[in-house]
């Protein structure tokens, strides 16, 4: 059988022409054709300029340009004991507040690394400016800038380390302040500042002589910001476990028990915790000094539960009596 013609069979597509960009107008009569070829150079060389430039600027695998936060993450962070002593501490004194004190970033931490130096290298230098240099880290310590913010909690805790014995003597302003800033701050939701901030606070709790602390701490107690009371209760845990009896009594029997109880029904889990910490310290303590005077078990629980029925509403002496109870029983 003959095969019959395709003549039905369509024709290939035509390629279309591809457009040439018009780099320049059509010179003009009376132009040279030099002139003309470098106008059309000149426009080229315009075009692959204007388009490298906006790819430098798109181009999302360049090299980044230097900007504050990554400055900051090229901050280091120093321990204390990799501090070393400063080579001429007399100079470095003579003007460390008002490198404390400057606009820049960068410079103001290396003044808190500097003031953290002396702290522990040369604390008989830094004493007599002491109260100077505190203000100044409040001041920083409320900078914007993390590098700084966390540079000048960690100078507290150095601060704390080297002169804990001196700051209840230093000025009510200057040590109130800086107790508020480190509350402020470890109540943070940034982890990094809050941690350092907890850690500052135990250096604190840990350094400080516990009766004066106390009482600056108990007005926290009544802080709106539940986080800061619950930050304030760890601490006067804390200094309740390292005093004694006569310290308790200085301070009040009645009066701490009222705040731990206070404490025991706050709704952060931390500051319950807290509480019953202090509760058991002063319990101890209690039991302690009544041994002491040759006073039986029973004489001793007897002049407890006197004590808090005293103190505290019935339902507060429940909450405590239980806490003691179940101490007692592990």
């Amino acid at each position: 059988m003959a095969l019959r013609a395709l003549d039905n069979t369509l024709p290939a597509t035509a390629e279309r022409p591809k457009k040439v960009p018009k780099l320049s107008a059509a010179s003009p009569e009376g132009k040279n054709k030099g002139d003309d070829k470098s106008a059309r150079k000149a426009t080229v060389a315009a075009v692959l300029a204007a388009s490298a430039d906006g790819k430098e600027r798109n181009d999302e695998n360049s090299e980044p340009k230097a900007t504050a936060a990554a400055g900051e993450q090229a901050v280091e962070y120093v321990r204390s004991e990799g501090l070393q002593p400063v080579p001429n501490p007399k100079a470095k004194v003579g003007g460390l507040v008002a490198e404390l004190d400057s606009k820049d970033w960068i410079r103001a931490c290396e003044a808190l690394n500097d003031a953290r130096r002396l702290a522990i290298h040369h604390s008989s230098l830094l004493s007599p400016i002491l109260e100077k240099v505190m203000l100044a880290i409040v001041k920083t310590m409320k900078s914007p800038r993390s590098a700084v913010c966390k540079t000048s909690i960690m100078a507290c805790t150095d601060v704390f380390n080297s002169f804990g014995n001196l700051l209840s003597s230093v000025s009510d302003d200057a040590f109130e302040k800086l107790l508020l800033q480190l509350l402020l701050k470890a109540s943070q939701d940034k982890r990094f500042v809050c941690e350092e901030a907890e850690k500052a606070m135990r250096a604190m709790a840990a350094s400080m002589p516990a009766l004066p602390l106390l009482k600056k701490l108990k007005s926290y107690v009544h802080h709106a910001n539940l986080r800061i009371r619950a930050k304030a209760a760890v601490a006067m845990s804390h200094c309740a476990s390292r005093m004694g009896i006569e310290a308790m009594k200085d301070f009040g029997m009645s009066a701490l028990l009222q705040v731990a109880a206070k404490l025991l029904s706050d709704r952060l889990p931390e500051a319950r915790e807290s509480a019953r910490g202090m509760v058991e310290s002063m319990h101890a303590a209690f039991s302690k000094d009544a041994a002491a005077r040759g006073e039986d078990e029973s004489a001793v629980s007897a002049s407890w539960e006197s004590l808090c029925s005293l103190s505290l509403p019935p339902i507060s002496a429940l909450s405590v009596a239980k806490i003691v109870s179940q101490s007692q029983s592990h």
